[in-house]
């Protein structure tokens, strides 16, 4: 196995949103892994091409040096540049079978998957990890559709072998009604990006994410 579950732990999602700029976000994201973030994934929806790969290498470097992995959201060729861990896709980016063949054997792909039928495939397609959900509303991206119910979570949890780890809406005062799931982490956005003090709101999380 390429990853850890306990790697999944407190799986950090960036969002430009609540960053000034660059810096700004690196300060975050190592106040992330200080606090007890144990994988990153960057995430950059707006951003040109040759902005976020600059950006992503400057990440890469730091979670390297903190000790933590880095993927990269959706942007296969933005992940083998950079010299990223491997990639995160969701269901409509590109197929796993795909990136697979282009990231090679050694680097970790994950993929998104909202049920049973979704696990099953991506595990079969070489996926190293799955990120479920949403488990709760969240501002952050339209879930519309794609709830998914502690039932659901540990329906996905018993079918496949590999690692899952909840996402959407989880914050400190919700993430422990997923225990029991079969969980390996969770997956936060604004719980701790949004946050006045990232590094206090990993301190946080990470022990109730350790309970799940």
């Amino acid at each position: 196995m390429k990853i850890k579950p306990a790697e999944l732990t407190l799986y950090a999602v960036t969002d430009r949103a609540w960053a000034r700029d660059s810096d700004h976000l690196l300060d975050q994201i190592e106040a992330a892994v200080r606090g007890g973030a144990t994988f990153v994934q960057l995430r950059e929806k707006e951003l040109d091409p040759r902005a976020f790969l600059s950006e992503a290498r400057w990440v890469v470097d730091l979670c390297h040096r903190l000790g933590v992995r880095c993927v990269i959201n959706d942007n296969v060729d933005v992940a083998l540049l950079s010299g990223a861990d491997g990639v995160h896709v969701g269901q409509e980016d590109m197929a796993c079978e795909k990136a697979r063949v282009l990231l090679g054997a050694q680097r970790i792909i994950g993929v998104s998957a909202h049920n049973t039928e979704e696990a099953l495939a991506a595990e079969a397609a070489g996926a190293d990890y799955l990120g479920s959900g949403a488990a709760f509303p969240t501002d952050t991206k339209d879930v519309s559709g794609h709830y998914v119910t502690p039932e659901g979570f540990r329906a996905i949890t018993s079918a496949v072998s590999i690692p899952v780890v909840a996402i959407g809406g989880i914050t400190k005062e919700n993430v422990s009604s997923l225990r029991g799931c079969g969980l390996a982490g969770a997956a936060v956005v604004s719980a701790l990006f949004a946050q006045p003090d990232v590094e206090a709101a990993a301190r946080e999380l990470l022990p109730l994410c350790k309970e799940l």
